[in-house]
């Protein structure tokens, strides 16, 4: 498998997801790049730091993604919903293999949006269905609409809230604890990535 882990200056989050995915899945071919990255800059010296401490090995320099690299990838994972929304815009052909990182590696994650798609396709199906036998204006439609189904709109107002998180806290220009914690962060989703690829053998 070759896999691309896609931030936004490539010097914090991705590239220490990278290591991390060296160290855990070394039959994965990685690499990491930045939406807005130049080429050559050094990892920030507070990812530097809180890596050292984990004992994963630590050498980079930033990258900037390319259509070549969109396109040696086999899977694309990125540190937030806004990152996979503008690699879509960009390459809409690489959809099928672009995710969020959470949203793929976490089992609940993929079963609480599987369900929101459901019951989405559900209230779509019984608009369609409701408006098919309405002839009246249609601000009232949406009004009764909304008032016949409003338990299952309250179900998908739940689903959306309870959501697992898409995004990857940003530790950019914060201090060395708040890098920690988003090292912890990307530490459980890279474990749950590894028991994922392991599983799907």
């Amino acid at each position: 498998m070759k896999l691309l882990i896609v931030c936004t200056g490539n010097t914090c989050r991705s590239p220490m997801a990278e290591a991390l995915v060296r160290k855990r899945l070394p039959q994965v071919e990685v690499q990491s790049a930045g939406i807005f990255a130049h080429d050559g800059s050094p990892a920030s010296h507070q990812a530097v730091t809180v890596m050292e401490e984990a004992g994963v090995l630590f050498d980079h320099q930033s990258k900037p993604v390319t259509r070549e690299r969109v396109e040696w990838a086999d899977l694309i994972l990125t540190m937030t919903e806004q990152h996979k929304q503008l690699l879509l815009e960009q390459y809409p052909h690489a959809a099928e293999k672009l995710h969020t990182l959470p949203e793929y590696a976490s089992q609940e994650a993929a079963a609480a949006w599987k369900s929101l798609q459901e019951a989405y396709a559900d209230l779509e199906t019984k608009r369609v269905r409701f408006a098919s036998s309405f002839s009246g204006d249609p601000n009232t439609l949406q009004r009764e609409f909304m008032h016949a189904h409003q338990h299952e709109i309250a179900h998908i107002q739940e689903l959306e809230a309870s959501m697992p998180a898409a995004d990857i806290m940003d530790p950019f220009g914060r201090s060395v604890e708040v890098y920690r914690t988003t090292l912890k962060e990307l530490e459980f989703y890279v474990d749950k990535l590894a028991e994922k690829i392991h599983n799907e053998k």
